[in-house]
């Protein structure tokens, strides 16, 4: 078989491939209908927490459920998947909050935040102080 025709065989396969997984489901993004959707999945890997409060971000990609002084729960999608986290202030590397806008960046090597967009000023303002005191958050000017 010829070089060339190898090429374009091989191509044509990449990009068959990589229309298959798109059309099959596998580039979309899992997005939580509720508050109510968000305690559930959070309870399936942490059923011993008793979340007092639920904040959805603006897009309902991430939920961040309060569950005591300084721990909070998040819950995050990862392509069509959910991942779970309870989070304290000494998981944290930095924590700054702009309007809306709470910027999170963890020690943890399998996730290490985000930039979380809320509805409005007070979800964000809650959800930094429920990471950390108020006192210690970083407003961006």
């Amino acid at each position: 078989m010829s070089l060339p025709v190898l090429v374009v065989l091989v191509v044509f396969g990449i990009a068959l491939s990589v229309a298959a997984v798109h059309f099959t489901g596998g580039t979309t993004t899992a997005t939580l209908a509720t508050a109510d959707q968000a305690l559930a999945r959070f309870a399936e890997d942490f059923p011993d927490e008793k979340p007092s409060a639920v904040r959805l971000t603006s897009d309902r990609h991430a939920a961040f459920l309060e569950l005591g002084p300084q721990r909070c729960g998040i819950v995050q999608s990862i392509g069509d998947c959910f991942l779970t986290r309870i989070v304290a202030p000494h998981d944290i590397l930095a924590l700054a909050r702009e309007g809306n806008v709470v910027s999170l960046k963890l020690n943890d090597f399998t996730w290490k935040g985000g930039q979380f967009v809320f509805a409005d000023e007070a979800g964000a303002v809650a959800v930094a102080e429920a990471l950390q005191g108020q006192d210690q958050i970083r407003e961006a000017a």
